[in-house]
């Protein structure tokens, strides 16, 4: 039990969405507009130290939600 709330507090990871806008192209799926999502990860040890910060640029379909793919941009 104690190693199970150690492994829980020493590796959080929260994502935050930054901002949301139109990327060119279209879903090879479905044919619908794509849609570039700015995220925000943190990583933090002991509930309050931030280990590691990733900016990532996720890309979905608007119209069926498929992902299409993902820039990691460190920052």
């Amino acid at each position: 039990m104690a190693a199970a709330m150690a492994a829980a507090c020493c590796g959080l990871e929260k994502e935050t969405v930054m901002g949301e806008q139109k990327a060119p192209g279209a879903c090879p799926r479905c044919g619908g507009a794509v849609v570039a999502t700015d995220v925000e990860s943190v990583r933090r040890v002991l509930c309050c130290l931030p280990l590691c910060v990733k900016n990532k640029r996720k890309f979905s379909c608007a119209r069926c939600r498929r992902s299409l793919a993902a820039l990691s941009t460190h920052a």
